[in-house]
């Protein structure tokens, strides 16, 4: 059994944490949706004290670790079963498995709650602050201080634009096009984050798609590593998105954006930080790409860089985490790191 939890007493450095995203940060919003993204069942989640909660992964996902980083003594509640108590003032978790910024994104596999749809429950859980609170300007204040994840775009690319099977994006647009298609959708999106309150906010950009071990068994890599025209495709993306948190902070002087480089950080030898498998996950995996239900799973859990065919492993989610949260290397994120991000000042004038 890997460990649980740090073994740290930490305060909480924000007020509240919110989460947007997919299957990299999903908690279980996805558990009651009529889908095949979902993972409420063994092996996923046998390395969580209680089980399958419908993580998609052994253990703790990145927004989990990087709550524990930031203080919290407990999960970040889903949306699905949040219940309008006191609790949600601590946050709430909307991320969904499959989902997508564009609306079509992943619907091949059955519901999901895209970006637009997490921005609605949003608003539900605000219209719920605001009568614990007791009215706007507190839940406003209480907002501001909040730090915002977002992490989006990456099943635009797999469950969409590399799934020609099911939606003909790639045949309309070239990468640099879908990837302007993206951008200016998200664009909107955040601005509407922004208008709800969000102040400190995390962009997370799309990881290396092309070196998951769904890729490196449906693509030939013609003697690369990864599967470059993939890898190259999303660095379109990322780097539209950068532009982004530029424009962003040059136009909201009383907000911050970061971006998190999440693909530079799954760049380097995984050897040198302890693992040995991660062209292949640790568990068997259903034509999906996600683990056959309660089929064993790898017993050297930490060697692996991969859990199913998609998702990492707790072991390299612990350590994207620590370096989201203090950046190890100058280009993990950009213009600042979360730990100094929520260190920002929180008195912003009023909307």
């Amino acid at each position: 059994m890997q460990q649980q939890h740090y073994c740290v007493k930490a305060e909480e450095q924000v007020p509240c944490f919110f989460i947007f995203g997919d299957s990299l940060a999903d908690s279980g919003n996805n558990n009651r949706l009529a889908t095949l993204a979902k993972v409420n069942y063994s092996p996923y989640g046998i390395d969580m004290p209680s089980g399958p909660t419908g993580r998609f992964t052994n253990g703790r996902t990145t927004v989990d670790i990087l709550g524990e980083l930031l203080g919290f003594t407990h999960f970040i509640q889903p949306f699905a079963t949040a219940d309008g108590t006191n609790n949600i003032l601590d946050g709430v978790n909307y991320a969904s498995g499959s989902a997508g910024i564009l609306e079509e994104t992943g619907r091949h596999l059955g519901e999901n709650v895209y970006f637009f749809r997490q921005l609605q429950n949003h608003r539900i859980v605000m219209s719920q602050m605001g009568e614990i609170l007791g009215n706007k300007e507190l839940r406003r204040r209480h907002l501001n201080k909040c730090l915002y994840w977002v992490g989006l775009g990456s099943n635009d690319y797999i469950n969409n634009y590399y799934s020609p099977q099911f939606y003909n994006s790639s045949k309309i647009y070239t990468p640099e096009q879908f990837a302007s298609l993206l951008i200016e959708q998200y664009r909107r999106r955040i601005l509407k984050l922004y208008k709800y309150g969000a102040r400190k906010v995390a962009l997370a950009g799309i990881g290396r798609i092309g070196c998951t071990p769904n890729s490196l068994s449906l693509h030939n890599t013609n003697g690369s590593a990864c599967v470059d025209h993939m890898n190259n495709a999303v660095e379109f993306f990322n780097v539209k998105l950068l532009t982004l948190v530029d424009q962003l902070n040059t136009n909201l002087t009383d907000a911050k954006f970061i971006y998190i480089n999440s693909y530079g950080m799954g760049g380097g030898d995984p050897t040198a930080v302890g693992f040995k498998y991660w062209k292949v996950g640790c568990c068997a995996v259903n034509k999906v790409g996600q683990c056959v239900p309660s089929e064993k799973p790898c017993e050297n859990r930490r060697e692996y860089v991969f859990w199913d065919s998609f998702h990492p492993t707790e072991a390299l989610n612990k350590i994207t985490a620590s370096r989201i949260y203090s950046a190890f290397d100058l280009s993990d994120s950009y213009p600042m790191d979360v730990n100094q991000l929520i260190q920002m000042p929180s008195d912003f004038s009023p909307l």
